[in-house]
């Protein structure tokens, strides 16, 4: 017997539909349609909207776990906490850190990725080590260096071709060949915690680089006389501008400015979240550096500048809706088909479409995530 969920409203990639039935074959998407289907069993959500999976392609933590401590228990802890926060797809986030810590890292993911459980994950962002100091952020600059091909080419082997997506800074020596070796290999690179120029980094997207990380964040700024990266963020065509959306990082109207400018189509909704999210106030580390997390923001106790975030994906929706900046669609979007998009990983998440697993999340009016699913099975009811 065919299994169909019915809603109010479903969001496709072209536009909302609804209310419907969506059948559910075998753990993937089937047909849709708005008549009700006979001689069917179906799992009734009047009132609720459908949206699929969410997909997180920066995250470093959550639930006092970090990807640096290399453990598997702690990847499966995170896999299966951030089926809370309604993202379905992520990418496993290193910190700067010694090639033998991340060479270690890429090898536990690479070696053990079908075995994790809860999230699916998609691959491995390396953000970092090729970063420029003055902008260093949270990250430990006595590791930061010019691009390496070697080392990127062996961390892509330990990782058994894992690695989705490195970031780096274009001023950085090399960096060109190094991006164009990336981007031969399939990898993704993205420009992160950097000095550069604009013409540096439209040097860069020419070569391939496609994705400004934490737009605003870790980079020189807009300037009338030097557009800056920020410059290069907004205006450049074929990238993508990563966001993060929890009221700290980025005022609302700098956001306005990425999502009219730069266009909502190619803006991701990203995390960035730490070892402390869904902890609460409390202290905790990022990489070696302790921090205090307090109000919602996780800070350096050093210098209370910010140390990634504990933002949860879909309070980024819903902040973006909230702020008057994005429809629900067009937030869910930007949470789930374009970071998909910017990896080269929506032919398999992202999206409600047929023949796609059947990873989707149930929501009430407000965006309040009611349910979690992975291959048409239910795997987190919020309480």
């Amino acid at each position: 017997m065919k299994k169909y969920v019915f809603a109010e409203t479903f969001y496709f990639t072209d536009g909302e539909k609804g209310p419907g039935y969506l059948e559910i074959t075998d753990g993937k998407f089937g047909s849709f349609t708005t008549e009700k289907p006979v001689n069917s069993e179906i799992i009734d959500y009047s009132g609720k909207q459908i949206a699929p999976g969410l997909v997180d392609t920066h995250i470093h933590g959550y639930k006092g776990q970090d990807v640096m401590d290399n453990d598997l228990k702690g990847l499966s802890i995170i896999a299966e906490g951030i089926l809370s926060c309604g993202v379905t797809s992520f990418l496993p986030t290193t910190l700067t850190a010694s090639t033998e810590q991340l060479d270690a890292v890429c090898a536990t993911i690479g070696e053990n990725i079908e075995d994790i459980k809860g999230a699916k994950i998609r691959g491995i962002f390396l953000e970092g080590p090729f970063f420029c100091e003055k902008y260093k952020g949270a990250q430990n600059p006595k590791y930061m260096g010019d691009p390496s091909i070697e080392k990127l080419a062996n961390w892509q082997n330990l990782a058994k071709g894992h690695v989705k997506k490195i970031a780096l800074a274009p001023e950085r020596a090399g960096t060109l060949e190094f991006i164009d070796y990336a981007t031969e290999h399939n990898i993704h690179t993205a420009i992160a915690h950097t000095e550069a120029t604009y013409e540096q980094c439209k040097a860069a997207v020419e070569h391939g680089a496609n994705i400004f990380v934490h737009t605003y964040n870790g980079m020189r700024g807009l300037h009338h006389r030097e557009p800056g990266v920020v410059g290069a963020a907004i205006t450049l065509k074929n990238v993508f501008d990563e966001l993060i959306c929890d009221g700290h990082h980025v005022h609302p109207v700098a956001a306005q400015v990425v999502m009219d400018g730069h266009g909502r189509d190619k803006t991701i909704l990203v995390t960035d979240c730490m070892r402390g999210g869904g902890l609460g106030d409390s202290e905790s580390m990022l990489g070696e550096f302790p921090v205090l997390i307090k109000d919602g923001a996780a800070r350096l106790v050093s210098d209370g500048s910010l140390a990634g975030s504990v933002l949860e994906l879909i309070s980024a929706v819903r902040n973006v809706v909230s702020w008057g900046l994005a429809t629900p669609a067009e937030a869910i979007k930007m949470a789930s088909l374009v970071p998909a998009q910017s990896v080269g990983i929506a032919d398999v998440c992202g999206q409600i479409a047929q023949g796609y697993a059947a990873d989707f999340i149930v929501l009430d009016s407000n965006l309040e995530l009611a349910e979690t699913y992975l291959d048409g099975k239910s795997v987190y009811v919020k309480a």
